[in-house]
């Protein structure tokens, strides 16, 4: 059976929009190795938008241009992820062909990926991962918590509404350089 895993950035006091970053060469290395453990990306319609072109198109920048050699390496394993599942209503047509966009029930749909064979499912974007973990799909979090205090944003986990308490166990903690440190929990 296939891991659901939810993996991002946040503030020390829990917000989450992806502006208030600038992950540093070391946080980028780290995302890399997640990635390349993923056959799957879920996301939602803003977080897809923003993730294509955007990933593809560095991916295809060649060496010794402007970008850091640590985000076309991340592009190009982002690149290389077989499927990208769009959970959207109001999405038209995907940006790429590997991408399908899916209306029906996101409880269902996700049983049925992780029953399927194959590398991890990444989930992006707080608005899905917050219904996912709400539902208990997501079976390992990722989280990079950043030495700032943002004050304001999309909070993570904001208005989840748990049927019960979410039981995670630390399994792996790494500080880096920058401050940051990243927290690797496992569902019980």
């Amino acid at each position: 059976m296939r891991k659901l895993v939810f993996a991002i950035n946040t503030s020390l006091d829990g917000y989450c929009d992806h502006t208030n970053f600038f992950p540093d060469e070391e946080i980028m290395v780290y995302f890399t190795n997640i990635t390349r453990d993923a056959g799957a990306f879920l996301y939602g319609r803003k977080t897809y938008q923003l993730m294509i072109p955007y990933w593809p198109d560095v991916a295809k920048t060649p060496p010794g241009q402007d970008d850091r050699e640590v985000d076309i390496e991340y592009a190009r394993v982002f690149d290389a992820v077989e499927d990208i599942v769009v959970f959207s209503r109001t999405l038209d047509a995907p940006g790429e062909k590997k991408t399908r966009i899916v209306r029906t029930d996101l409880h269902d749909e996700i049983l049925k990926l992780k029953q399927g064979s194959g590398k991890n499912i990444m989930v992006g974007g707080v608005n899905l991962a917050s219904q996912l973990a709400e539902l208990g799909l997501i079976d390992e979090y990722y989280l990079l918590v950043h030495p700032i205090v943002v004050g304001g944003g999309v909070r993570l986990f904001e208005g989840i509404n748990l049927q019960e308490k979410l039981k995670l166990k630390l399994v792996e903690s790494k500080a880096f350089k920058s401050g940051v440190v990243a927290l690797r929990y496992l569902k019980q």
